[in-house]
């Protein structure tokens, strides 16, 4: 039978749902898969592109998966130790966040940014929920729009009860695939539909008690959002990181670092304790913010952690 090709949609355990010339078809993997090097729990990952031969019984099957633009990773669910691309052939990456009901926290984007930048994938931040940021809150806030915009990472002020942001998202969106990403609970599902109702994504509350969103996107998926314009929404996740980069290597991926880690006297710099470090008295002239460095130092320290339990 003859091969065509496809897009993976959503992955349901054995099962994959492929576009597939405009219209939705079930398809299954032939055989087993290894992809490239990496340690990953999923050999295929929405967004993919595949070749499907459709048999004599008129099923699917995945015979090809073609190589990958880009990927992005998270920690496995079931083991620390192996990695799960969540999406993969991705545009761009919208991080909804927000500054209460649940609160986002900066090294959270921090670590985005990072593993995305290790993507090559430009990111967009979207601070949802405007409506509810209160007084006391509003410095939190300031803070993180003068942080992120300084680096050249647009934030985006959005609310789906006041209608702020959303046509700016829509056109952000347009024409591009791009992966939605935040905490549970941050709104990405409601901002989603607030730009196209038809895809009745599911939403949840926030639970009271704890703060924190219920999850109510179980599989990463992608939706047709307008013409030629795809999303992927992503399950409330806990944790991105870096896929097997060495501390050396982390300052490359914050691009604030990166500039003054140039003026270093060594190449190897962690900018934690060394002389001479071009970094460390950048944050002490407040050009680099602290918050930045905290976290860039913290995302080394997980780094080294993984990588000694994964050499034993």
């Amino acid at each position: 039978m003859s091969d065509t090709k496809g897009r993976i949609i959503q992955t349901t355990g054995s099962w994959y749902q492929v576009l597939l010339d405009g219209k939705m078809v079930m398809a299954r993997l032939k055989g087993k898969f290894k992809l490239d090097e990496l340690d990953t729990t999923n050999p295929i990952a929405v967004g993919d592109f595949v070749t499907l031969e459709k048999t004599v019984n008129n099923e699917y099957i995945i015979n090809e998966i073609h190589p990958r633009h880009n990927y992005i990773v998270r920690q496995s669910p079931r083991n620390k130790h192996q990695r799960h691309i969540i999406a993969s052939n991705i545009d761009q990456a919208l991080l909804i966040v927000t500054i209460a009901q649940p609160r986002t926290s900066l090294g959270f984007i921090d670590r985005f940014i990072a593993a995305a930048e290790s993507f090559h994938i430009p990111v967009k931040i979207v601070l949802n929920k405007t409506d509810l940021i209160r007084e006391k809150e509003q410095e939190q806030a300031d803070y993180l729009k003068a942080v992120y915009n300084q680096l050249g990472y647009t934030v985006i002020e959005a609310s789906t009860v006041t209608g702020q942001g959303i046509a700016i998202i829509r056109e952000t969106l347009r024409d591009k695939t791009t992966l939605v990403a935040g905490h549970s609970g941050v709104g990405k599902s409601t901002i989603v539909n607030a730009i196209n109702a038809e895809l009745n994504l599911k939403t949840g509350k926030i639970s009271e008690k704890w703060g924190k969103g219920m999850h109510t996107t179980t599989f990463a998926t992608m939706f047709e959002i307008m013409p030629d314009s795809f999303i992927i929404d992503t399950p409330g996740i806990k944790e991105f990181m870096l896929l097997q980069v060495e501390p050396e290597e982390v300052s490359g991926y914050f691009t604030d670092i990166k500039q003054y880690a140039e003026g270093c006297q060594f190449n190897n710099c962690l900018h934690r304790n060394e002389p001479n470090c071009a970094v460390k008295e950048a944050v002490e002239n407040a050009k680099i913010a602290p918050t930045r460095y905290e976290n860039y130092l913290n995302i080394i320290d997980n780094i080294r952690d993984i990588n000694y339990w994964e050499r034993k």
